[in-house]
């Protein structure tokens, strides 16, 4: 289909008309059209349609459809019959009363042009666009940032049935594709062994049984990748996604044929780590992960809004990742994203995952961003005990490369190195005759033999990580910072309003245009209250709680 952009057009006087007599006091979508106009236009899109062929539905259209769709949480059969049938949609749209609208699968090929091009974003960096050009928006102000967990589309699934489910999965495909090769390939018992879902009340619940269905199923993988790969086998059939999944999967659950070509099941502590392995063939992207009690099988999405007094409060940006991604790793994307989109916050509230001593730098250093929220404490045993001399009861001389203790003592090593993880550390020592002299010795050091020795982040890290755990623990602090808590009511909305938690795809580019959307969605529902003055509204108390109080 081809694109023939054109100018967006006023509203057609009968829609006007009508949908003025029909909703005097104005509907979220005619508020929209007024206030913000179409949002969108036709050469936002034009990258994305060839131009040569059928016209394509007017893209402007279809993208604000989109949004409206997700505000109303309706399916694309049921956007689609809003169209043809909603007079402040046709108002919205700028549509004549008696237009027919279009099939619903025009807006599910709309989403995969978006995702196919990489243009997904353009759905809500167009929108803060206007919001800021009409002062809805402002960059350095405040902004807040939480993550929640994303439910993948697939069932969970546990090694022995992803095994069985992946194999099944690859010879459904193949029967699609060859059918006639695979029939001469695959013996007659497996019609009965794969053609039905692997389901836990189908599988032996004895443990020698279940490594034995599993050897039984990893022999006969073994053998279709076997055929696949074989010289004779149709060249198409080795570029399956199915097929490739297949050899994944085995390759994390199954250890290489020995020398009798008996393929055997991998000890549980001997698979990938989660980061890499795959749990479920028809979404190879879901990874599993666990938060405190909380575990799943999906994505994490980070949440960025604004949240200064004199504006409304609206999503600046939104990341969705690994389930397995860190919120560390997270923070220079949004601060990335942000500063692309000339909305960077003067401070930025976060909880102690997304900060840690270097990020309190760099973003200060490359950004102007001040992170703001708590920092991990110093885990040393003298901290926690409160007692004691822990790192911050040293005196450092990063000139002289030189630390002294609360007893006046030098160190006599310093020694640039690194971390576990791969970070910059400096490890100190203290000699171990002076130590073991030291009247203090038991508030110092647990060793029985050595110094006291200590890992200090550089010099930059270093001291701000000590500012950040010394304003923590004031009061100021705490009041400061009880406004990050409002993000947390933005998650509550989009889980229960918007099916935050809950992807509607498969993949994680597909997961991550859900995820715009929804901003965008949320965006227009968050305008329509400042419009319209909604009360924000505050966190609920029970009466009994109320009644302390």
């Amino acid at each position: 289909m081809s694109l023939q952009y054109q100018q967006v057009g006023p509203i057609p006087e009968d829609t006007a008309r009508v949908a003025r007599a029909a909703f005097p006091k104005g509907t979220m979508a005619i508020r929209v059209r007024d206030i913000l106009g179409a949002i969108y236009c036709d050469q936002q899109f034009v990258d994305l349609f060839p131009s040569h062929g059928q016209p394509a539905e007017t893209p402007w259209r279809l993208a604000l459809i989109t949004v409206l769709q997700f505000a109303e949480g309706l399916s694309d059969r049921q956007a689609a019959d809003a169209v043809r049938g909603r007079i402040d949609w046709k108002y919205a749209l700028g549509l004549e009363l008696t237009d027919a609208g279009f099939d619903f699968s025009v807006l599910s090929e709309f989403r995969t042009r978006l995702v196919v091009e990489g243009a997904e974003q353009r759905l809500l960096t167009t929108m803060l666009d206007l919001m800021q050009e009409q002062g809805l928006l402002k960059a350095r102000g405040r902004q807040r940032t939480d993550a929640t967990h994303v439910l993948a589309a697939i069932r969970t699934l546990n090694r022995l049935m992803c095994v069985g489910e992946t194999l099944r999965h690859a010879l459904n495909v193949l029967a699609q594709v060859a059918p006639d090769w695979l029939r001469a390939q695959v013996s007659p018992e497996w019609f009965d062994r794969y053609s039905r879902r692997f389901e836990e009340s189908r599988l032996p619940t004895a443990k020698a049984a279940r490594a034995a269905l599993a050897a039984v199923i990893g022999a006969d993988g073994r053998q279709l990748l076997a055929a696949v790969y074989a010289p004779s086998a149709p060249t198409d059939v080795r570029e399956l996604p199915a097929v490739d999944i297949l050899r994944q999967v085995w390759l994390q659950q199954y250890y290489a044929p020995d020398q009798d070509g008996q393929v055997r099941w991998r000890e549980a502590d001997d698979v990938p780590p989660a980061a890499l392995l795959i749990h479920s063939p028809y979404d190879v992207e879901a990874r599993y992960s666990t938060k405190r009690s909380t575990t799943w099988v999906g994505y994490k999405v980070h949440v960025t809004e604004t949240c200064d007094e004199d504006t409304p409060h609206l999503i600046a940006h939104i990341e969705t990742t690994a389930a397995t991604t860190h919120d560390s790793q997270v923070t220079p994307t949004i601060h990335t994203a942000l500063a692309d989109k000339d909305l960077l916050p003067r401070e930025h509230l976060v909880d102690a995952s997304y900060s840690d001593a270097e990020l309190l730098v760099t973003s200060q250093r490359t950004y102007a961003v001040e992170l703001y929220g708590p920092v991990m404490p110093d885990t040393s045993w003298q901290a926690r005990a409160g007692q004691g001399f822990d790192v911050a009861c040293f005196a450092v001389d990063w000139d002289a490369c030189r630390v002294t203790c609360p007893q006046g003592q030098d160190s006599t090593q310093w020694k640039p190195t690194h971390d576990a993880s791969g970070g910059a550390v400096i490890h100190v020592e203290f000699e171990r005759r002076t130590c073991a002299v030291c009247p203090c010795r038991t508030q110092c050091t647990r060793s029985q033999s050595g110094g006291r020795e200590l890992a200090l982040r550089p010099h930059d890290h270093h001291r701000a990580l000590q500012a950040a755990r010394q304003r923590q623990t004031t009061a100021a602090f705490k009041e400061h910072y009880a406004a990050r808590a409002g993000v947390e009511g933005t998650l509550s909305q989009g889980i229960r309003a918007f099916e935050l938690r809950q992807t509607r795809y498969i993949g994680l580019a597909r997961t991550r245009l859900q995820h715009i959307i929804t901003a965008a969605a949320i965006n227009v529902h968050r305008l329509e209250d400042w419009w319209t003055a909604s009360p924000r509204a505050r966190t609920r108390r029970s009466p009994f709680v109320a009644l302390a109080a």
